[in-house]
């Protein structure tokens, strides 16, 4: 009983490592125009919110992922969350001291996080077989990489500000897969090709108009 235990535990911990990357980007995006003190505070309360409301999705993922469109709807969200990031002006740090810029942040990470994760929590769900206290040990015990990753990305975004867009488009990307695999759009099934085409379009015209938006934004 321990023996499958811990091993229930180490899947459940390499799953949530393997999603903290689109953790991370979600945080350094959402967060990058904060001050220092402030990106802290969103990375931390934004992580730990994001923790507690995939917990109590994973509870009840099957039932979840029955509701017709959901997925559809979360992608589409997605989809918007993705382009304001991307998009966003880049505003002077006396201008987003505001509690509420942090809040924003926070609102984003969590929103993001609970959206992607509609499909992933599925995975934990079936490697904890029904133990909620397996989920909730391997998320925590996830959250210092997903916090470490959050910051090394916005050192990365800092320094090149293109990538940028590379994280916009894995946002688009998985929106796009979110879409393709809502049950209500299987009648889809016939033509294979198009719904496998759905991610790769929505990173091309949403990373397009992320960037044209950018450069409008940047003009005016």
């Amino acid at each position: 009983m321990e023996q499958e235990f811990l091993i229930s535990l180490f899947m459940i911990i390499g799953i949530d490592l393997i999603l903290g990357g689109d953790n991370a980007i979600v945080i350094a995006m959402a967060s990058r125009n904060l001050p220092e003190k402030q990106r802290q505070k969103a990375i931390i309360i934004g992580t730990f919110l994001a923790i507690a409301l995939r917990t109590a999705l994973t509870t009840v993922a099957v039932y979840l992922l029955t509701i017709p469109y959901l997925q559809l709807a979360g992608g589409i969200f997605l989809l918007y969350i993705s382009f304001g990031l991307m998009c966003g002006g880049d505003e002077e740090e006396e201008h987003v001291k505001s509690h509420g810029s942090l809040w924003k942040a926070v609102r984003t990470i969590v929103a993001a996080d609970v959206l992607m994760g509609l499909d992933n929590v599925i995975a934990v769900a079936g490697a904890a077989n029904g133990h909620t206290m397996l989920v909730v040990t391997g998320l925590f015990i996830s959250i210092p990489v997903i916090i470490w990753g959050s910051k090394f990305v916005l050192k990365l975004i800092d320094r090149f500000p293109y990538l940028l867009y590379v994280g916009g488009g894995m946002l688009a990307y998985t929106a796009g897969k979110m879409i393709s695999h809502e049950d209500q759009l299987q009648f889809l099934a016939d033509r294979p090709m198009f719904l496998e085409a759905i991610p790769y379009f929505t990173v091309l015209i949403f990373v397009i108009s992320g960037i044209i938006t950018k450069k409008k934004n940047l003009n005016t």
